[in-house]
C-alpha cells in the first residue's frame, strides 16, 4: 500500500507590511528636561510629581550635557550629610552624570537592546545631529519586540 502524504496544501505566502524596527518609531518624544542651573530641590520635586526616576539635562540649544537621576540626588544627599553641608542650594551641574550613553534615532531596536544589555542602563537619550529628540527605555524595546509579527510562530 502506497504511503499518502497527510500534509495539507501549502498556503500562499502573503507578504505583510513589515513593522518598523527603528528607535525613532518607539521612543518617547515629549520629555521632561532639566537645565544645569536648576536646584537639586527643584529636580527632586519634579521627579516625584511626574513619577519619573530621572531626565536629560540640556543646554539652550537642546544639546545633551548630562542626565540627572534619583541616584544622583541620593548620592548628593548622602555626601551632604557626611560633610555636614546644606544640600538644597546645590545645582544640577554639580550633581548630574556627564558621561551619558546615547543612541541615534536611525538605529534599530536590536541595537538599542544590545546597548541596554552592555551598559545596564534603564533609558537612553536619542540624538539626531547632536540634539536631543527623545528617549527610549528598556520597556519601549520590549513593547516593540512584541509588535514584531515575524517573531511569532502562528
Amino acid at each position: 500500500m502506497p504511503i499518502k502524504s497527510f500534509q495539507a496544501a501549502r498556503q500562499k505566502l502573503v507578504t505583510k507590511r513589515r513593522k518598523s524596527l527603528l528607535v525613532k518609531d518607539y521612543m518617547t518624544r515629549n520629555l521632561i528636561t532639566f537645565s544645569t542651573e536648576q536646584s537639586i530641590l527643584e529636580v527632586m520635586r519634579i521627579l516625584i510629581r511626574n513619577k519619573i526616576s530621572g531626565g536629560p539635562v540640556v543646554d539652550d540649544l537642546s544639546r545633551l550635557v548630562g542626565i540627572v537621576s534619583e541616584a544622583d540626588c541620593i548620592k548628593h544627599l548622602s555626601e551632604s550629610k557626611y560633610f555636614n553641608q546644606p544640600f538644597f542650594d546645590r545645582k544640577v551641574k554639580d550633581n548630574m552624570t556627564v558621561e551619558v550613553d546615547t543612541i541615534t534615532s536611525d538605529k534599530t531596536i536590536f541595537d538599542a537592546a544590545t546597548l541596554f544589555h552592555k551598559t545596564n542602563r534603564r533609558r537612553l537619550p536619542v540624538l539626531e545631529q547632536g540634539r536631543l529628540v527623545g528617549q527610549i527605555s528598556r520597556q519601549d524595546v520590549v513593547k516593540a519586540a512584541l509588535l514584531l509579527r515575524s517573531q511569532r510562530w502562528r
